[in-house]
């Protein structure tokens, strides 16, 4: 056992080691994991640090419990998702169409919770937070308000984000494992209303994503798109 891992919680190794099986393909969806007793013999903890770790992820929706039967690996969004993990530049680009940012925020913060829950860290873990506007030949599609681990990405702060956009980086630094999103309509507050240069109170369509990289959380992102200059589509 490494250092690395004598400083993880029990139940957050179990956790990690569950979804390193489920993103490499030792479990697939549908497939049934080890018990809690088997888990427990394996990392050497009692049933309730076990049964911790399968909670979590049963409400984070990677597992299902059936009582009686069993607990199965859940249908993964990021196994059928119609939105692939792609640069918004190169979307804009494919169009044909010139891509532009403007950087509003870019920042270094200690973790504090909600964002120790999210990326499984403890409190005062470093964290790097950008919120940066997109554009289309010049008019705003994209608010991007994103927090990243800056054990995975140490060097997010130096980069040039016109040229580079941070999804372009974190694939090269932190390669993807597994992405897990929801999709809301919602209505714009006043703070985005002003950056998409929108009615506060258009609709607009809320991306939320998680991405992961080397058993950990990499970035959280929070993407807002005016409804009446954007869909979200794809091909199965």
């Amino acid at each position: 056992m490494t250092t690395e891992d004598v400083a993880t919680p029990r139940y957050l190794r179990i956790k990690n080691y569950l979804l390193s099986g489920i993103e490499k393909g030792r479990w697939k969806e549908g497939d049934v994991v080890p018990t809690e007793q088997a888990l427990a013999q394996k990392f050497g903890v009692s049933r309730m640090t076990v049964n911790r770790a399968v909670n979590e992820l049963s409400a984070e929706k990677v597992l299902t419990r059936v009582q009686g039967s069993g607990t199965y690996v859940a249908k993964q969004k990021y196994q059928a998702t119609l939105i692939a993990i792609k640069s918004i530049a190169d979307e804009v680009r494919d169009r044909g169409h010139e891509h532009s940012c403007e950087v509003h925020l870019l920042e270094q913060c200690k973790a504090q919770e909600p964002l120790t829950h999210q990326f499984d860290v403890a409190p005062g873990h470093l964290l790097f937070h950008s919120t940066i506007v997109h554009f289309d030949n010049g008019v705003p599609i994209q608010s991007e308000d994103r927090w990243v681990n800056a054990a995975l990405a140490p060097d997010y702060m130096a980069q040039d984000f016109s040229v580079k956009t941070p999804n372009e980086y974190l694939m090269a630094a932190a390669p993807l494992q597994g992405v897990r999103y929801s999709v809301e309509a919602m209505s714009a507050p006043s703070d985005i209303a002003r950056m998409l240069e929108i009615p506060e109170g258009e609709p607009c369509l809320v991306l939320f994503r998680k991405t992961l990289s080397q058993d950990q959380v990499a970035s959280v992102a929070t993407m807002w798109y005016p409804g009446s200059r954007y869909q979200l589509a794809g091909e199965i």
